[in-house]
């Protein structure tokens, strides 16, 4: 049996070796492109230590390091809690979730009492729409075009993207996609039949960090109260501060039933997700705790990371505003310098995407940029899309340093386009 160390240079091909043996070939080939031969070894704040000594901001890790790698308040909590009782009983009562769960409810300040815990985003996405669908009776469920909310088979039906189902007949639940720009298209899915559920992104992600219009989610929440559906708003990468708001959907005035969150929930150290919602809406949950449940659900040691990693975004949040208003110059100067290459900025706070000219042009950026030291996300759901998701506990420099870095992969690419190799 081998005993996991850190990588070095000569670790870094076994690394590699290993990923094409046991996982897949093309995630050692990408990871090959993005570490230019190398591997993560540490991390701690912006920066990310590779196996050959080199270093990288990460501005990427699909928005999962809200407060940076390793923020020492939540790892602290965490390390005391492994030292105390780091998995539950499941058969006693586990006070930690249970502060947890009153420390995010008081954070929405009670408007959503109730609260689910998970591990991923998907489990939540499942959660809330299984209890809509037996609190209401109804079984269909209505989405957005180009919204994200995983990949398990009831999160990927709601999910646009037709990529992500290939080789799927179909999926569990019946969803019908509404027009992001239509504010009477709720209103016409609703005259064709009942509707348990809409389920939203108030800032969609995966499709180039768009932010919807505000004024046509609250049609969509009107007409569906009226007709007795629940909305959920997902923002497992929009929230928490991510877009400058707790929620962004309660800071615009939206009556939700539900907010989800997850990704930098567990303070960029562990895994955890959360749907917080309306007593009506998890009736079905009160009633019968068992209906929905998971083995680590409200797992100790994910829990514990909580009320560390909320104060800690908490006292960064107008340093988030600051950073947010210095990425709107910077990121409207890169665009002014290169309209060979990006077409458009969109996005609101600290979740941005730089759109360009085609999807070979963005993976240009993307790897120019992981070559420099500089990693981001691509948008799957957008192939032409770069996304930026910098962390709160950015400093000034590092905001100049990647804004330096990205003009550098676009003049890049504008050479390899005039060359006519990316287009």
């Amino acid at each position: 049996m081998r005993t996991p160390t850190a990588a070095g240079p000569a670790d870094a091909v076994a690394v590699f070796d290993r990923l094409r043996r046991h996982s897949s070939p093309k995630l050692a080939l990408t990871g090959g492109f993005a570490g230019r031969g190398a591997v993560e070894t540490a991390a701690e704040g912006c920066r990310v230590t590779l196996s050959d000594g080199r270093t990288a901001l990460d501005f990427g890790s699909y928005a999962v390091t809200l407060l940076g790698h390793r923020h020492p308040a939540v790892a602290e909590a965490v390390r005391h809690q492994l030292d105390a009782m780091p998995t539950a009983t499941r058969s006693l009562a586990n006070p930690v979730a249970a502060e947890a769960a009153a420390c995010l409810s008081g954070y929405l300040g009670d408007v959503l009492p109730k609260v689910y815990f998970g591990l991923n985003g998907a489990d939540v996405v499942e959660v809330a729409v299984k209890l809509a669908r037996l609190a209401t009776g109804r079984e269909r469920v209505l989405a957005v075009r180009g919204g994200f909310h995983g990949k398990s088979l009831g999160a990927l039906a709601l999910t646009h993207s037709p990529l992500y189902r290939t080789g799927l007949l179909g999926c569990a639940v019946d969803v019908a996609h509404l027009d992001a720009d239509d504010p009477r298209a709720l209103r016409r899915e609703l005259a064709r039949g009942e509707v348990a559920a809409v389920v939203l992104e108030p800032v969609q992600g995966e499709n180039g960090a768009v932010p919807l219009s505000t004024e046509v989610l609250r049609r969509w929440c009107e007409d569906a109260a009226r007709h007795g559906g629940f909305v959920i708003a997902d923002e497992i990468q929009c929230g928490l501060r991510r877009c400058g708001e707790r929620s962004v959907a309660l800071a615009d005035g939206l009556p939700v039933d539900a907010v989800l969150f997850g990704k930098p929930l567990g303070g960029g150290i562990v895994p955890l997700s959360a749907m917080l919602c309306t007593e009506r809406l998890y009736a079905p949950l009160a009633a019968d705790p068992f209906l929905h449940s998971a083995t680590f659900g409200g797992h100790p040691l994910s829990c514990a990371a909580v009320p560390a990693a909320l104060t800690a975004i908490e006292r960064l949040a107008e340093h988030g505003r600051w950073l947010s208003e210095r990425l709107d110059e910077l990121l409207a100067g890169l665009r002014a310098r290169h309209p060979e290459v990006v077409r458009a900025v969109r996005g609101r706070g600290l979740l941005r995407g730089v759109d360009c000219v085609s999807p070979h042009a963005a993976g240009s950026v993307v790897v120019e940029l992981a070559g420099a030291g500089l990693l981001v996300s691509p948008c799957l759901g957008r192939p032409t899309t770069v996304r930026l998701l910098p962390p709160l506990v950015c400093t000034p420099a590092d905001l100049a340093e990647a804004a330096a870095l990205l003009d550098t992969a676009l003049a890049a690419t504008a050479r390899t386009l005039r060359q006519g190799g990316a287009g």
